[in-house]
């Protein structure tokens, strides 16, 4: 795939974040960009009306977004953006596997890991689509931002380092910039971690705990996630930059975020489902556990993160979680 060649580009996911892929890639594609989504209803819907009312309203869809529900329209793509949730990646990749040529990439737009398998992603491309070869976007990113062509900066990762340089440059505009990592694991790793110490830090808000409360938490998630990445092979770089530090900052800072928002309701003594419910589909409740199991098998310690377990499982309430971090040894902070 020559770099800023015009491209078809698929895009799996009619989300609020694979609505606005899709728009970035039909600002620089001449051909169509094909937006492949589950339910035949909401395809008819954004195909009258010109917008994803639904997952991303007040956006209008370019004219070369094409909506679609038959993953048989896929074929002759070269370019593919998985933007399906987590938990419903392997499904969804599943569908269109027919109809993918040798050869064309899968870039993963989803954070998380797989519940059922304790598989990142990217492994689970690897394991269905091995003539595919995967690569990881992540970063600190809200779809209504890039939807709306506010400055974004994020980190696109394959195996292959010129081949990531290669995806940045067919996929880059003047808000949208993109930075080339070799890095997949620790890509993949602060993508999926960020969203489970986004609930903790919502929870924290939430409860009236304060700003200095709020700061150390984020600082510490982040000593878990870099122990967690150091563990899984992750570079410590990659864990500093957009993708791991950076998108721990905002998704632990703002009520866009999803999870931070369910935190946010938790603490503020809504009940699980009623917090779900307000907040929409958070990857973090998903990941959380099997996250924990990850960290488990390499005796790696993550307080926070099972914290927020305690929490989900209903096993502890919040007060008694924050006395039991609170009571945990001292200890040399870099130990």
């Amino acid at each position: 795939m020559a770099a800023n060649r015009k491209n078809r580009v698929a895009v799996l996911g009619a989300g609020a974040w694979g609505t606005a892929l899709a728009n970035l890639a039909a600002r620089r594609s001449a051909s169509e960009v094909l937006l492949l989504a589950r339910d035949p209803a909401h395809v008819a819907e954004m195909r009258a009306t010109g917008i994803n009312a639904r997952r991303l309203p007040g956006i209008p869809l370019l004219s070369n977004v094409v909506p679609a529900a038959e993953p048989e329209k896929a074929r002759g793509a070269e370019l593919f953006l998985a933007a399906a949730p987590a938990q419903a990646m392997r499904g969804a990749l599943e569908t269109i596997a027919p109809y993918l040529a040798e050869g064309v990439p899968i870039v993963i737009c989803a954070k998380g890991i797989e519940r059922a398998t304790g598989l990142f992603l990217s492994e689970v491309v690897r394991a269905l689509l091995p003539r595919n070869p995967p690569a990881v976007l992540s970063g600190p990113s809200f779809a209504k931002d890039v939807a709306e062509g506010l400055p974004t900066a994020v980190t696109i990762a394959a195996a292959d380092a010129g081949f990531a340089a290669n995806l940045a440059a067919n996929l880059a505009t003047p808000s949208f910039r993109l930075y080339a990592s070799s890095d997949i694991r620790g890509v993949e790793i602060g993508g999926a971690a960020k969203n489970v110490l986004a609930i903790a830090s919502g929870i924290a808000a939430g409860h009236g705990l304060g700003a200095s409360a709020g700061a150390a938490l984020i600082a510490r998630g982040f000593a878990e996630l870099s122990r967690f990445g150091r563990a899984y092979g992750a570079e410590p770089a990659t864990l500093m930059g957009l993708s791991g530090l950076g998108d721990l900052v905002l998704t632990c800072t703002s009520a866009l975020s999803r999870n931070y928002s369910f935190g946010l309701a938790l603490g503020r003594g809504l009940a699980r489902e009623e917090a779900m419910a307000r907040a929409g589909l958070c990857e973090g409740i998903y990941t959380c556990g099997v996250l924990l199991d990850l960290a488990r098998a390499k005796d790696v310690e993550m307080p926070v993160a099972s914290a927020v377990d305690a929490v989900l499982s209903e096993e502890m309430t919040i007060a008694e979680v924050i006395s039991a971090l609170l009571a945990r040894p001292l200890k040399m902070e870099h130990a």
